[in-house]
């Protein structure tokens, strides 16, 4: 797919914008049942890595957290290579992404370093600019990350994460980011997510799908 906009990401993992939020009236708050996913995702237990069975299928990953405050970008590329190879150093890869103090502009120079170091052309681009996602966005994104974990090919995305939006552990505040998705659940629509920036109490955990679709927007992710 070939990309028609750039984003420019802001340092990952750490706040450039600060969310103001206003707690919710009984009239305007939101129903229950996503938050109850949410959490329930939130505490599913991760099994070990490689693990399949009929519904469920993760992938086996060398796992390093991000070694600066703005490496994300490459830390999470670097994990989606060692599923299928020795991968290079997170400083090799902020060389090749680039990789700023700024962070890594756009999803695109995650492509292409997926697929050089891969010799492949199985990485593409995909935008997701709305937001919220279009149906047909969504329905996109679960056939790619379905596709790509059963064929061993995580799935690297760039998120936008508000502070009502946030995956376990995050700062109450906006943060600009990049993460791997090395799994996911069929039976409730789940995804296995290796964050490197260590917000979370642990390295791997379970997003809906459903919030995963609404991190990315207005970013993008490769697979």
């Amino acid at each position: 797919m070939t990309p028609t906009t750039k984003f420019k990401a802001a340092l990952c993992g750490l706040a450039l914008i600060a969310a103001a939020a206003l707690p919710l009236s009984p009239a305007t708050a939101q129903p229950t049942a996503p938050v109850d996913a949410a959490h329930a995702a939130a505490v599913k237990p991760v099994p070990k890595l490689g693990f399949s069975t009929q519904t469920v299928r993760t992938l086996n990953i060398d796992f390093q957290y991000q070694q600066t405050g703005y490496w994300c970008g490459p830390a999470a590329t670097r994990i989606a290579l060692s599923a299928r190879i020795s991968p290079p150093s997170q400083q090799q890869l902020a060389n090749e992404l680039p990789t700023t103090t700024n962070g890594t502009d756009w999803i695109g120079q995650v492509t292409r370093v997926l697929n050089n170091h891969l010799g492949t052309g199985w990485y593409e681009t995909k935008e997701m600019p709305n937001d919220p996602p279009t149906q047909a966005q969504r329905d996109l994104l679960w056939r790619d990350v379905v596709l790509d974990i059963n064929n061993n090919y995580p799935i690297v995305a760039n998120i936008v994460a508000p502070a009502n939006n946030h995956p376990p552990g995050y700062p109450n505040y906006t943060i600009y980011h990049y993460f791997t998705v090395i799994g996911y659940d069929d039976s409730d629509q789940t995804v296995l997510i290796a964050d490197p920036a260590g917000f979370a109490p642990t390295a791997t955990y379970w997003l809906t799908f459903n919030q995963l679709a609404t991190l990315i927007p207005p970013k993008g992710y490769s697979a």
